[in-house]
């Protein structure tokens, strides 16, 4: 690859080279199973779980979140083979790749291990250990039931705890723990407690613990037994199930409302410790007052940050104000373009207008020349009757000398008419100018501003329009002829 060619390679950070790898190996790996043997376990403080997958010849980081660490079914440990199910990712900050876990399951497991595995399947299926079934401990019980064995170690740890923290009236059923028959005795314990009316001689407890020491698989089977898982699961109580050392696992600890690690956390789970509830009494209006100091910081805090997100609203203003100045001015060149047209309309319309004077005039002037032209026609019938009578009395020769004489008279009139036309006076370069109503306009200060006219050339007609007033003519000496010609219209 040439220098040029590297020149044109794209640019990556770190982060998105990171975040690339990270994208490759979700989507090629969304979900593995991966068998191999744990090595390097820790719980870290947060709760989430830390190890390694190991074969003969490689290695697998793995890491299991801490709300999913609550739901394995086994406890990992170092130097257990197990089969692991999650998806492969990254971890940027270390440049390394990992297995992210969602479920562990013994690897090379006898029969035992396998049975217990399909037991809980199936149960779960059924909804026994469906989370939305558990319920809220209660806060301070009055009575507590106990399950376990009344010989063993368990109950006197559990009383023990219970008097260092909040004293309660406890209830003990005692049952064996291992062994024929104790599965038995453990879901009819269960069954017993949960069957006691309230109100009776017998108070009915407001909380059960189902507790036992720790033991082997073999001696821990009892409370994986499905009739003692289904009867903490249907107990109308809440059950703290509390059997065995914290890496042991039974059924039982998914079918009730919460798993206690040991019998004495399970008695720490149970009641609250008494002095410190006192303390936090004398303390409440502390904290109430240090709580909401806090959430008006915080607020404090979201509401500057939002600030600075958000333009000045002066800006906003300014912005808006020079939209609206930009509208203001486009409004007025409209209007004014619409006003000046309606002006010239109404300028064209207007000129196109006669008022009723000059209505009634030009009716006066009809009326005039049709009198006019009856009295000459009057005349002329009077004088045709004279002439008539005249004739009648003349004889040939008379009466075609007079007609050669009319004849000319008339030629002479004819040629005398012809000249005066002024139609000879457009063909010498001149033109006439009419209004809209087909009048003369023989002087500019009576054409107003865009009024419509029409002028008459030799070999035809234009309409236009008048564009401003009238210019002044310029001044110069006008030689008045000796004898008035008359008008030419």
């Amino acid at each position: 690859m040439t220098a040029d060619n590297l020149g044109n390679l794209p640019e990556f950070t770190v982060s998105e080279i990171s975040q690339a790898v990270k994208r490759t190996l979700e989507g090629a790996f969304e979900r593995v199973r991966v068998r191999g043997e744990i090595s390097g376990f820790k719980r870290a403080a947060s709760g989430h779980l830390y190890f390694a997958l190991k074969d003969e010849e490689a290695k697998l980081d793995a890491v299991c979140w801490r709300g999913t660490a609550g739901r394995l079914a086994i406890k990992p440990e170092d130097g257990l083979e197990v089969i692991a199910t999650g998806r492969i990712s990254s971890y940027p900050g270390r440049s390394s790749y990992q297995l992210v876990v969602e479920s562990l399951e013994p690897a090379g497991e006898g029969a035992l291990l396998k049975l217990l595995e399909e037991r809980r399947r199936r149960l779960g299926a059924e909804g026994l250990f469906d989370p939305e079934r558990k319920r809220k401990l209660p806060f301070l019980p009055e009575v507590i039931g106990v399950v376990t064995s009344p010989t063993g170690a368990v109950i006197r740890d559990i009383l023990h705890r219970l008097a260092d923290r909040f004293p309660r009236h406890v209830l003990l059923w005692p049952v064996l723990v291992q062994g024929e028959g104790a599965k038995e005795q453990i879901a009819a314990a269960i069954a017993g407690f949960n069957g006691i009316a309230p109100g009776g001689p017998i108070p009915r407890p407001d909380l059960l613990i189902v507790a036992r020491g720790g033991g082997s698989l073999e001696d821990l089977w009892a409370f994986n037994e499905e009739i003692v898982v289904r009867a903490a699961a249907a107990s109308e109580i809440p059950l703290i199930a509390a059997v065995g050392h914290e890496t042991d696992t039974t059924l039982i600890d998914f079918a009730a409302d919460v798993r206690a690690p040991t019998p004495t956390a399970a008695a720490e789970m149970a009641v609250p410790v008494r002095a410190e509830l006192l303390a936090d009494v004398m303390q409440d209006g502390a904290r109430i007052a240090r709580a909401m100091a806090r959430l008006v910081e915080e607020a404090r805090l979201r509401v500057e940050a939002l600030a600075r997100g958000l333009p000045r609203p002066s800006q906003l203003v300014a912005e808006k104000a020079q939209g609206l100045d930009g509208w203001v001015e486009r409004l007025v060149n409209a209007r004014l373009g619409y006003f000046e047209r309606r002006r010239e309309t109404l300028a064209r319309l207007f000129a196109s207008l006669r008022t009723p004077g000059q209505q009634i005039e030009a009716q006066r002037l009809t009326l005039a020349h049709a009198g006019q032209r009856l009295a000459a026609a009057m005349a002329a019938l009077q004088k045709d009757k004279v002439q008539g009578l005249a004739l009648a009395r003349l004889d040939g020769t008379r009466l075609g000398q007079l007609l050669a004489r009319a004849r000319e008279r008339l030629e002479g009139l004819g040629f005398l008419l012809e000249s005066l036309s002024y139609e000879r006076v457009l063909g010498r370069g001149y033109a006439l100018v009419r209004d809209a109503a087909g009048h003369a306009v023989t002087s500019a200060a009576g054409v107003v501003p865009g009024a419509a006219l029409e002028i008459e050339f030799r070999d035809g007609r234009l309409r236009a329009t008048a564009d401003g007033g009238p210019e002044p003519a310029p001044t110069r000496k006008r030689l008045e002829p000796k004898k008035s010609q008359g008008s030419l219209f």
